[in-house]
């Protein structure tokens, strides 16, 4: 399959998102021998607005309802996005066309010490993150330990660990990689010091429902081992209505055709936490995801979900 034009694919203009989206570009080149693209920078409201935690300016979605809008305006053909940021269910007519192979999903620790972990830093060190997944984690394991909002990239987020903003900072070990940024961690946290966010490591591109073209180009570089371990991941995060507001997280390893979930959803503060953990068919990871972000649901209860909803 070919197009008679050039491929116009969306990303946002962060350092990170353009190193990503040429990867992409990469991979859909090559199995598509002959093909031309075009990169079109996408301004979204995340990118701008980087003061305040994306809970209280409305949720991830706010890294892709510019790139989905272009989608729709047919200004882009596809857009690239980390997996971890696209809304639990999608604008009608706007479907993920494929998912790539998952690079690491774990979180890499840095700080401005020697310190190689939580367990090196003094009490009441501040940790910088305005996640609420690392934020609750993080006070899980030190409820001494204080959690300061920060934001920006990952060189911004280095540049104020730098200047004393804060005394560590967490980032997805799979940003740092495509960044050529690996050796600033300090150490990278296994996953039962810090279960991933839902999705973590994967790219996702996004196109329009009915483009059978863009999706027959998209295809061969899709991983279908990735694929389904988000369904059962997205699935618990659907089954929790999960946002920005919600600390969750989620990780699905696959071996063979069995499927093993681990899912922790948090009061923010860390000093509770609900964990459920489920084996099955690779085939049945949608079912798994909602029947484990249903098990959470009920062990939580109504007055939590409703709270943080």
């Amino acid at each position: 399959m070919s197009l008679n034009r050039p491929l116009r694919i969306g990303t946002r203009g962060s350092p990170m998102a353009l190193a990503q989206t040429g990867m992409v570009r990469d991979r859909i080149v090559a199995a598509n021998p002959g093909l031309e693209t075009e990169i079109v920078v996408v301004s979204t409201v995340a990118d701008r607005v980087l003061d305040r935690p994306l809970s209280e300016i409305g949720g991830k979605g706010l890294f892709t309802k510019e790139l989905e809008q272009a989608l729709f305006a047919d200004e882009v053909d596809v857009a690239v996005h980390s997996m971890k940021d696209v809304e639990t269910w999608l604008p009608d007519g706007l479907v993920i066309g494929c998912i790539l192979e998952r690079d690491d999903p774990r979180d890499a620790f840095l700080a401005a010490s020697e310190a190689k972990g939580f367990d090196d830093l003094p009490p009441g060190a501040r940790v910088g993150t305005s996640s609420l997944r690392r934020g609750a984690q993080v006070l899980m394991r030190r409820p001494d330990l204080r959690i300061v909002p920060l934001r920006g990239n990952a060189n911004t987020r280095m540049r104020k660990l730098e200047a004393g903003e804060c005394d560590a900072t967490l980032l997805a070990l799979a940003g740092l990689q495509r960044l050529g940024m690996e050796s600033v961690a300090k150490s990278v946290l296994s996953v039962e010091e810090m279960l991933p966010a839902v999705a973590q490591g994967a790219l996702g591109i996004e196109c329009r429902a009915g483009d059978d073209p863009i999706r027959a180009l998209l295809a061969p570089v899709a991983c279908a081992t990735t694929t389904t371990a988000l369904e059962a991941e997205r699935g618990l995060l659907a089954a929790l209505d999960g946002s920005c507001r919600t600390p969750i997280a989620a990780l699905a390893r696959i071996d063979g055709d069995r499927l093993h979930l681990d899912g922790l959803l948090f009061l923010p503060d860390g000093s509770r936490h609900w964990a459920v953990t489920r084996d099955g068919l690779a085939a049945d990871a949608a079912a798994i995801g909602k029947e484990a972000g249903e098990a959470l649901r009920h062990a939580a209860g109504r007055t939590y979900t409703e709270r943080l909803q």
